[in-house]
């Protein structure tokens, strides 16, 4: 989970901070965190030398997953959570993986201009108010490199009545950001910050719904 607005407003993994060192065992057996990241890692393309960030990284399980696909690329991880960092940091020290973690707000990302051949992020933008989806999207869009590739796996629209009833406690414990993601809007939001070729990849039922994959260019 990423600092996305004030600190008064920051809101943890799992939505309290005492639940953090349970983010890893709630993620893997309630949104088939194997699937899912399985088919994000296999559609991202970089140089083998290239740079790819990890945005809202949680505890590095995906961020490592892309080291091993990359293991000459510069890879990075940002998030907001430092008790979530730590874990994440042991974990890729665990694995052998050599990852550039930071702590930083998603709404102004510590990167230059066209710095990353591609951006990941799974699990976040439905933490964020669709006023800070927006400044988001436009930070990920000026640190992506022309012609780079941004990759989101979130929660969308339910496929069905019963992903609808799955999808309700998500709701109540993330509140309003979550109405424009239910609602299937982030594609549109991703075209108004200036992506291009956007694509649903992939959906997935879990137990808190339809987790959708979705694939963006930057022209």
């Amino acid at each position: 989970m990423m600092k996305t607005e004030e600190k008064d407003k920051y809101i943890p993994a799992l939505g309290f901070d005492f639940l953090t060192p349970f983010y890893d065992m709630a993620v893997k057996w309630t949104t088939r965190e194997t699937v899912f990241k399985e088919k994000l890692v296999g559609q991202v393309e970089i140089p083998a030398d290239g740079r790819l960030l990890d945005l809202a990284c949680g505890t590095a399980t995906l961020t490592i997953a892309l080291k091993k696909k990359f293991p000459k690329a510069k890879i990075y991880g940002l998030d907001g959570d430092a008790k979530i960092l730590n874990i994440a940091r042991r974990k890729a020290a665990a694995s052998g993986a050599e990852i550039n973690f930071t702590e930083s707000y998603s709404t102004a990302l510590p990167y230059p201009n066209e710095h990353f051949d591609a951006i990941v992020s799974t699990l976040f933008f439905h933490h964020l108010t669709p006023e800070n989806k927006r400044k988001t999207l436009l930070e990920v869009r000026r640190i992506l490199k022309t012609g780079g590739t941004l990759h989101i796996a979130d929660w969308g629209k339910p496929s069905n009545l019963l992903m609808k009833l799955a999808s309700m406690p998500v709701q109540w414990l993330d509140g309003a950001t979550t109405r424009d993601s239910y609602a299937g809007k982030l594609p549109e939001i991703m075209a108004e910050a200036g992506f291009s070729s956007i694509v649903e990849t992939a959906d997935f039922g879990t137990v808190f719904g339809t987790l959708r994959l979705h694939r963006a260019g930057k022209n």
